[in-house]
């Protein structure tokens, strides 16, 4: 399993080669490389995976977690370009995206790498460019990764990582969705409020009558749900903005503690969503999905994919659904009391999904650690 791990880090800029042409293409990009079979195929007579996280302890074992929409900043991924396998991740998102990623990452202007069709595709391969720079400083952290888990469109890139599909194959897949949200986006003022509660906190309440005081206000079939599921009394809530607005006017009397419009154009994760489904699911079922070589947990329902079939369905369900990530915390980090925790990795642009988890795990927490992509280590880098 380690060694496979290891293999599939490398081996994304050689299949990101093999596309040489934009993103005209409709499904699987033209040439890609299926990494997942060339890591089974090379390790054929390799132990089981099992039998090699038997004899690791859990304190030696890692898990990384791949930050989603919201967190992308201008600048990031410019000190990663000492890389040089991620000048060719950013070369391929190129040619598949049909823009240069790269210069809108590194110099903005950041309203521009703010709306989602941009800051989806730009968050993806910066996460995948940070995981480069922990396999050149901490190679055993991806060698000994038991776990992965993305936030939203952080998913698409735990997958890539896992093996699950390939880089080009997950870049085209990010940028169909980021599209097909962003149009949705356009047809409907909507937008994404991150809510502080406390213990009696009315979420349900506090939905119900945003959605009567739109509908009063004339805005049919109006939309006010729970989008996100963070920590205990975290949520974000999503829907029509006179909805939202609604709350943080009445926040004290659903007993929110505190109250914040986030810097996304929609109302993601929820059915405002819907007609992003069609276009995500024509192309998920052209790409060649994979086991993922390592777990890694769906925001769906907190589990982990067990076959290629959940992960083409359940990708699509998760943009109308909410993302459950308290849940998927609970899930990675449970263990007997006394049982150490593993090592967690945040990689990718921000610092979010960190105070979230010592929300949910403290203990967790402690062996928490953000791989930057604005900041660049001192030492040397290995040759590729």
């Amino acid at each position: 399993m380690s060694v496979r791990v290891a293999q599939a880090v490398r081996a994304w800029s050689w299949g990101a080669k093999c596309c040489s042409r934009s993103s005209s293409f409709r499904g699987r990009p033209p040439g890609a490389v299926d990494v997942t079979e060339l890591l089974r195929d090379a390790t054929a007579k390799e132990e089981g995976p099992r039998e090699a996280a038997a004899r690791r302890l859990p304190s030696q074992c890692s898990v990384l977690l791949f930050p989603g929409q919201g967190s992308q900043v201008v600048g990031m991924g410019g000190d990663l370009l000492r890389y040089p396998r991620v000048r060719e991740l950013y070369a391929a998102a190129r040619r598949v995206l049909g823009y240069d990623l790269l210069e809108l990452s590194l110099h903005g202007p950041q309203e521009d790498l703010d709306r989602t069709v941009h800051c989806q595709p730009a968050v993806f391969v910066a996460s995948l460019a940070a995981v480069e720079k922990l396999h050149h400083l901490q190679p055993a952290v991806i060698e000994n990764c038991v776990a992965a888990a993305g936030f939203s469109v952080g998913e698409f890139a735990a997958l890539v990582f896992a093996g699950a599909m390939e880089f080009t194959e997950g870049l085209y897949a990010v940028k169909i969705r980021a599209e097909a949200m962003q149009e949705a986006s356009d047809a409907v003022p909507s937008g994404m409020l991150s809510v502080l509660g406390q213990p009696q906190s009315e979420f349900t309440l506090a939905c119900l009558e945003a959605r009567e005081h739109c509908e009063a206000l004339g805005i049919e079939n109006p939309v006010c749900e729970v989008a996100n599921y963070l920590f205990p009394d975290g949520r974000v809530i999503a829907g029509h903005l006179e909805a939202l607005r609604f709350l943080q006017k009445n926040s004290s009397k659903y007993h929110f503690r505190r109250t914040k419009m986030l810097p996304v154009s929609g109302g993601f994760h929820t059915r405002l969503m819907e007609p992003a489904l069609e276009p995500l699911a024509q192309v998920l079922k052209a790409i060649d999905l994979k086991k993922p070589l390592v777990s890694v947990h769906s925001n769906v329902d907190g589990n982990r994919y067990m076959h290629p079939k959940h992960i083409q369905k359940l990708l699509v369900q998760q943009v109308v659904s909410p993302v459950k990530w308290e849940q998927t915390m609970h899930a990675i980090y449970e263990r007997k009391k006394g049982t150490e925790f593993p090592k967690t990795f945040e990689v990718g642009p921000g610092k979010q999904l960190g105070p979230i988890l010592k929300s949910c795990n403290v203990q967790a927490w402690k062996s928490y650690s953000h791989v930057d992509v604005l900041e660049a280590d001192k030492g040397p880098v290995p040759d590729p």
